[in-house]
């Protein structure tokens, strides 16, 4: 891979940048409730704002359906953005308007959402080239849609050559990290996969299980394996479709002797909110009535244990329903371990990064990834489309 950086943009003079950013904040009423990803653009912002004319910051939010909807609009972004960069925001109100450039040298503009049009995520050559057309240089910092073959991802760059388009320090920086992981890690490599669903990770498992010297499985997913082996889970979810994956994960592990580690025991509940019964059981002995909703204390301390002896370590997915405080003690628990691994650690996931933020440890995590999904598949080896149409 030769990913080229900002140092690697010529002529820069007059310049005008389309900068690709991962803006995707939670909005409600109006109100930023998170600023994360805003302040992880700036960097990439200062920089081009000291040696370009326009910067035109571009991206998505929410699920907008290829049409203008108030509810997913970048308008309350712009002013969170103003505020973070100290220096004024020109908002526009349509990706696609030529106004867009008619600003002063140094300027920023953020357009609007770019999945307004059916073209972005379509990756349609003419949306990108009307996106584009404005534009002499192209920036994508935004690794958490690196995954995605939509156009500003993928159709826009393409229509830069060498010397116009770069990676920002974002990017870069997660392409370092994550290669770290995906390339030789430093054995024992220790994956820890939770999350509601094994059908949105069946490919990673998959990769994982021929690169991990053990892999620990929790959340929803967990239930699917145990059902898988035969195991009575209760009312908890499970994707019966995906019992043939968990059991070819599950004999795959053993061929290789890959210590693939399930819960031995559930925190078990009659309901997620207001529960009038809440209690710790083994995994194999799970109450019709009930559901499961966390690992139990004994798998927290397993899998604490299994950690410690790590020499790197990627965690994605939650080990239980994290959003309701009674049930985030396994998340928290794994949050916990690998604050204090001397292990090269990695998170990816937008409820695995809450976690490790809620438990205070960010500051003692090796890299905190802004793209649950992109990183997932960056470190099974899958070619990212957006990183892809970077590469000179």
């Amino acid at each position: 891979m030769s990913l080229p950086s900002l140092d690697d943009l010529e002529d820069l003079g007059g310049a005008r940048v389309l900068a690709r950013l991962d803006l995707n904040v939670p909005v409600r009423d109006g109100v930023v409730l998170d600023d994360t990803r805003i302040i992880a653009a700036l960097p990439t912002l200062r920089w081009l704002r000291e040696r370009v004319d326009e910067v035109a910051a571009c991206s998505h939010l929410g699920k907008a359906k290829g049409v203008p909807d108030p509810a997913f609009s970048l308008h309350p972004v712009a002013a969170v953005l103003e505020q973070a960069l100290g220096v004024p925001v020109r908002f526009i109100p349509d990706c696609l308007d030529p106004a867009a450039v008619e600003s002063e040298s140094g300027s920023v503009v953020l357009l609007e959402n770019l999945r307004f049009h059916p073209g972005e995520k379509a990756n349609d050559t003419h949306f990108a080239e009307r996106l584009a057309a404005p534009y002499s240089h192209y920036v994508n910092d935004a690794f958490g849609t690196a995954h995605r073959a939509h156009a500003s991802v993928v159709a826009v760059p393409q229509l830069y050559p060498s010397g116009r388009k770069a990676a920002g320090f974002l990017v870069e920086r997660e392409v370092a990290a994550l290669g770290r992981v995906a390339g030789a890690p430093e054995q024992p490599f220790v994956a820890v996969v939770g999350g509601a669903k094994v059908s949105t990770k069946t490919a990673p498992l998959q990769t994982l299980v021929e690169n991990v010297s053990s892999l620990l499985i929790g959340g929803g997913m967990a239930n699917t394996f145990l059902l898988a082996q035969g195991y009575e889970v209760g009312r908890s979810l499970v994707e019966e479709e995906m019992l043939d994956t968990a059991r070819a994960v599950l004999e795959s592990a053993a061929e290789r002797g890959i210590d693939l580690e399930l819960p031995e025991d559930v925190v078990v509940a009659d309901a997620i909110t207001e529960p009038q019964r809440v209690e710790v059981v083994s995994s194999r002995a799970v109450p019709a009535e009930l559901m499961i909703v966390d690992i139990g204390p004994r798998t927290c301390a397993r899998f604490a244990r299994v950690l410690a002896a790590a020499r790197t370590v990627f965690w994605n997915g939650p080990m239980g329903v994290f959003e309701v405080e009674d049930f985030a003690a396994g998340t928290l628990a794994v949050a916990e371990a690998l604050a204090i691994s001397s292990a090269f650690t990695v998170v990816g996931g937008g409820e695995s990064v809450m976690a490790i933020r809620r438990a205070g440890v960010m500051d003692s995590i090796g890299h905190v990834s802004t793209g649950g999904g992109a990183s997932l598949e960056f470190i099974t080896g899958k070619p990212l489309p957006g990183i892809v149409a970077l590469e000179n």
